[in-house]
């Protein structure tokens, strides 16, 4: 049986490690931004974003307080703190019957947290191009 996809993503925040992003997106992924307009399509633009993320977000305080999942989604309730602001968001992520990705969109509050986190996520997705 194949590892749920909720099951590897846990994994991958817990460990911080982006480099199993690319099993676990579908080649036609979207990623759905709280601060960026346009969706961002295909595996390795999905994989960037959640790469740049993972750098942003998954400090030590980053932790999933609730969840709710289906038989092809999932919501993620997250919680962490950057530099001394409280960031509170949601992750919905839906996949196809292979186990991947298709889709993952993010929403966070409040505004002073999300303008945060797109100052972070510009400057680290500027850095990695």
């Amino acid at each position: 049986m194949t590892e749920h996809p909720i099951a590897v993503w846990h994994r991958l925040v817990e460990e911080r490690n982006p480099r199993g992003l690319d099993a676990l997106l579908d080649a036609n992924a979207v990623f759905l931004s709280p601060v960026v307009h346009t969706p961002q399509r295909g595996r390795k633009l999905v994989a960037m974003y959640l790469a740049a993320a993972f750098q942003v977000l998954c400090n030590p305080t980053f932790r999933y307080v609730r969840e709710i999942v289906g038989s092809t989604d999932a919501m993620l309730e997250f919680e962490t703190e950057i530099e001394g602001v409280s960031v509170n968001g949601v992750d919905i992520i839906k996949w196809n019957e292979a186990g991947q990705i298709v889709e993952f969109k993010v929403m966070l509050r409040p505004l002073k947290a999300i303008n945060l986190i797109h100052q972070h996520m510009a400057a680290m997705l500027q850095a990695n191009q």
